[in-house]
């Protein structure tokens, strides 16, 4: 299409559609954008200052809880938090309060055990001279001594005396009265741990595995439930044991919360000792865990107090309520202590050891997505109801306009078909009433055609006319269809045998095939009729080259149907849903006479009788079309 055609009616109303409708939308859509980029902006601003105050809010918690825990110190409660404890160690002692939350401690107690040498003698039986026998004779005197300490170190000697000489019920004995002596210390063990592990060492030499994954399970809940006061190495040495006895075996001794505490613990105990007059107050990372720790020290006395990771939590919690923020705590190293910093935070405020006088540094990030302000919502919705009101109004009336200028070109095509129509037979009885008036036909024989020709020429004209009146009457909804009960074949023959007397329709072969029980309809006779005449009329016009038209009644879906088949020019499948709309007329109409009303007219009908038209065609293998109408409906 060339370029200059594009700017004519009606293209150039799509210009100046755009020019009036879209270029201010496409300038308000901008503007929008715009001033919405600014809103977020701000509000991405806000965000910021908000979480600058609450990473000086988290900063400001911690350091409360520092207070509040050295505050402990003065005024030991009652009940502590289960992640706290309170150290008090003198020279000779160290106590932990509340007992059992250290899976380890600083130092092992000294207690107070035999000298070997009072087990020289068995030592040497059992030892160099390998006599197990002899060993325990000795030893069973020495199980009767009143001092517990002494009576432990025999029992241990004892079972393992027997065990080497396989007798493990007797040995087993032994240690179960060795594990009622409880926290006396045989070896640097509490009784009680030493004769579990004696135990589970008997039942893995014996190959009882059963009894020795039960028993290594109550010796590693024993050790992580911090049952006996033992130094760290040993506690490692001993859960790590513990730990492979147990089927199937547990790849971790203990949680890192519990090992941080007691890492703590150890952490103080050690500064007391090397610095004997100091008070202080620390954050650590133990363990990879926070801890806090707190102390106060003489050269005669410690006190002390840990909290852990669950402490500083808490800490934090009453600070951070918003469930779209985070806290995160990494060291000097970048490794993450407490939380783990967000990779693609939305907002992302960050404060060194240096700022937040921490030992960590403190990440406090968004992560929820980004929500709009009301101001920013307002704006948005406010935006896109304006743009959609300018476009929706530009498309309505630029749609309107259209319509009405195919409407109008439509009515012009249809004037000067009209025209056309009207100007044939006008002419016509012009010309052979000029003749009968100026005495120019001479005889009857003549004049009789003359006469006749004007007849069909007025008969012509006057179906012209009526057919312009019904459709105005149908267009304005004033024509009334009269439905009576009808059998369809004795109308469809009818309207068959007087269109064939038709002169357009001379030399066309018009055939009916009628299918038996053809059922009866509500219709109104002469309505259907013309509707029947018209598709008649069309499969004439639009067959020139072939004169072969077929008219089939048959039931078809609880009704009848009525089909037009020609083998003419077709419709393309483009055309098929316009050429029932009224001034439209099927291609090629410039060679065809009409008014481009009698399909639409046929439509009107069918559709009165609560039926449809239906059409079948393909450019050079002629139309079908079909009238289908329910059956009469019976009271």
């Amino acid at each position: 299409m060339p370029f200059r055609l594009w700017f004519q009616a009606p293209r150039r109303v799509l210009v100046l559609f755009v020019t009036i409708t879209l270029v201010p939308t496409a300038a308000l859509g901008w503007l929008g954008w715009w001033t919405f980029k600014q809103n977020r902006a701000l509000d991405k601003q806000r965000d910021m200052e908000g979480l600058e105050l609450l990473a000086d809010r988290v900063s400001g918690a911690l350091d409360r809880a520092l207070a509040d825990l050295q505050g402990r110190l003065d005024s030991p409660p009652t009940s502590l938090p289960e992640d706290t404890i309170l150290l008090s160690a003198g020279p000779e002692e160290l106590e932990a309060t509340p007992a059992g939350r250290l899976v380890y401690y600083p130092v092992a107690p000294a207690g107070v055990e035999p000298p070997t040498a009072g087990f020289a003698a068995a030592d040497e039986l059992e030892l160099r001279r390998k006599d197990p026998a002899a060993a325990i004779s000795l030893l069973r005197k020495q199980v009767e001594n009143g001092d517990a300490s002494v009576r432990a170190g025999a029992l241990l000697r004892l079972g393992r005396n027997e065990k080497k000489l396989g007798r493990h019920a007797e040995a087993l004995a032994a240690y179960s009265e060795l594990e009622r002596l409880g926290q006396v210390r045989v070896e640097g063990l509490p009784a009680e741990m030493a004769a579990r592990e004696a135990r589970c060492r008997l039942y893995e030499q014996a190959g009882r595995v059963k009894e020795l994954a039960a028993e290594a399970a109550v010796l590693h809940a024993g050790l992580r439930a911090g049952r006996w006061r033992i130094a760290r190495a040993t506690w490692q040495f001993h859960v790590g044991e513990a730990a492979r006895w147990m089927s199937p075996p547990v790849p971790a001794p203990a949680d890192a919360d519990q090992l941080a505490l007691a890492a703590a613990a150890e952490w103080v105990y050690q500064r007391w000792q090397a610095d004997r007059n100091s008070e202080g107050r620390r954050f650590l990372t133990l363990e990879g865990r926070p801890v806090m720790v707190v102390w106060r020290a003489t050269a005669a006395r410690l006190h002390a107090a840990a909290a852990g990771p669950r402490a500083v939590n808490a800490a934090l919690n009453p600070v951070v309520r918003d469930p779209g923020v985070s806290i995160a705590l990494s060291d000097a190293a970048g490794l993450p202590v407490l939380g783990r910093p967000a990779t693609h935070p939305r907002v992302h405020v960050v404060r060194v050891a240096a700022e937040s006088g921490l030992p960590w540094t403190l990440h406090v990030v968004r992560t929820d997505p980004a929500s709009p302000s009301a101001q920013s919502r307002f704006l948005v919705a406010g935006g896109a109801v304006l743009a959609l009101l300018l476009v929706g109004g530009g498309y309505f009336v630029f749609r309107a306009m259209i319509r009405e200028m195919a409407v109008a070109q439509l009515q012009s095509d249809f004037v000067s078909a009209v025209s056309h129509e009207f100007r044939s037979p006008l002419t016509s009885i012009r010309q052979l009433s000029h003749l009968l008036a100026s005495g120019r036909v001479p005889d009857d024989d003549q004049r009789g055609r003359v006469y006749g020709a004007l007849v069909r020429e007025s008969e012509r004209l006057h179906t012209l006319v009526e057919s312009l009146l019904d459709f105005g009457r149908m267009e304005a909804g004033s024509l009334r269809y009269r439905l009576e009960p009808l059998d369809a074949v004795p109308l469809v023959t009818e309207v068959i045998e007087a269109f064939r007397l038709n002169p357009a329709a001379l030399g066309y072969d018009i055939r009916l095939r009628v299918e038996p029980g053809v059922p009866r309809v509500a219709a109104d006779r002469e309505a259907l009729g013309r509707a029947l005449w018209n598709l008649l009329d069309n499969a004439v016009k639009y067959s020139p080259g072939n004169k072969d038209i077929v008219v089939e009644v048959a039931g078809q879906d609880s009704g009848v149907a009525i089909r037009v088949r020609d083998r003419g020019t077709g419709i393309p499948g483009s055309q098929h849903g316009e050429i029932f709309k009224k001034f439209v007329r099927g291609n090629p109409a410039s060679a065809v006479k009409g008014t481009g009303i009698g399909l639409a007219m046929v439509e009107h009908i069918v559709r009165g009788h609560r039926g449809r038209i239906l059409l079948e065609s393909e450019p050079g293998k002629g139309s079908t079309f079909t009238i289908w109408l329910p059956t009469e409906r019976r009271p």
